[in-house]
């Protein structure tokens, strides 16, 4: 998927999904399937209104590839068939919005943005509860959370610095659009391998090694998983289903799936859930110059409101 960009050339049949350069060989009944330029239209309008994703024709063959399990489990023999299913059926259009997300992810993504948060945010927060200045409380908004590492790798950072033990209270709201990979994130397990990405103290603190029968994985302790909780919230909508500040939003490698105006709109309704300190996490590939006007660049990625008396002189 990639940020919207209009193409007028014609739309050619493809039922092979591109990995790496090199055409991926699908089971003979996959590649009895096509798509029409008129079938990927429908599809491509349809996600777009509903979740602000763009597809644009090079992402044809994606949408075959992922969407052939779906016609598969119907027994459909054409694209415009299971889009009819998809206009009809509120459960099976989620289900599309599951199969063409998505969702990568790794634990501690961007080392920056933490020693970021590490270095400068964290202790100027524990100095302002020191003097008074401000409460021992902190929200915290995963926007795009995939399959849980975001919001798991920001509770070990937050409970390691700001323990309840010193007085702390640290909340993490955590949204995707997709229902199955939101099921992952709660469940709180991956395999053993993706323990290189967690820095060694944090591992043996916050993390659990499975044995019997889930050697080979690994599972957050409870009292990070506590700090957690996981929800449906589509960035395309006009109404967020949360309530109240955050002090830290997290929105990363979410915003290149919009095009401009669909990111506009939704980095204009997060800030209205930012605390007047807080700050805004993007990816690396997303930039908010656009934005000058509502937000500050304090490094690169990482972004703070500008107070609305200095917005309006």
């Amino acid at each position: 998927m990639t940020a919207r960009a209009k193409g007028s050339g014609r739309l050619p049949a493809v039922t092979l999904e591109a990995r790496n350069g090199k055409a991926e060989a699908l089971p003979f009944e996959v590649q009895q399937r096509t798509i029409s330029q008129q079938e990927f239209l429908k599809f491509q309008d349809l996600i777009y209104r509903t979740s602000g994703i763009w597809l644009s024709e090079v992402k044809t063959a994606l949408l075959v590839g992922r969407l052939s399990k779906r016609l598969r489990h119907y027994g459909l023999k054409s694209f415009g068939q299971y889009f009819h299913v998809v206009s009809e059926n509120p459960d099976e259009f989620t289900l599309m919005l599951d199969a063409i997300s998505t969702n990568e992810t790794r634990f501690f993504r961007e080392p920056g943005q933490f020693d970021f948060l590490e270095q400068r945010v964290l202790p100027q927060w524990i100095a302002d509860a020191e003097s008074g200045a401000r409460a021992r409380k902190v929200r915290v908004w995963s926007a795009g959370c995939s399959s849980g590492q975001e919001p798991y790798s920001l509770a070990m950072t937050l409970l390691h610095h700001l323990p309840p033990s010193a007085g702390w209270e640290v909340e993490i709201v955590a949204t995707d659009l997709s229902t199955q990979i939101l099921e992952a994130a709660k469940s709180a397990t991956w395999d053993f391998a993706k323990s290189a990405e967690i820095p060694d103290h944090y591992l043996k603190a916050f993390m659990l090694r499975g044995f019997g029968d889930q050697k080979g994985k690994m599972k957050a302790g409870n009292e990070i998983r506590s700090l957690i909780r996981f929800s449906r919230l589509n960035l395309n909508e006009a109404n967020y289903p949360v309530a109240g500040k955050f002090d830290l939003i997290f929105c990363r490698n979410v915003l290149i799936y919009f095009d401009l105006e669909t990111r506009t709109q939704v980095v204009q309704r997060l800030v209205k859930f930012l605390s007047p300190e807080g700050f805004l996490f993007v990816g690396h590939a997303e930039s908010l110059h656009t934005m000058s006007g509502l937000l500050r660049r304090v490094i690169p990625t990482v972004y703070t409101q500008i107070p609305k008396a200095e917005a309006a002189g």
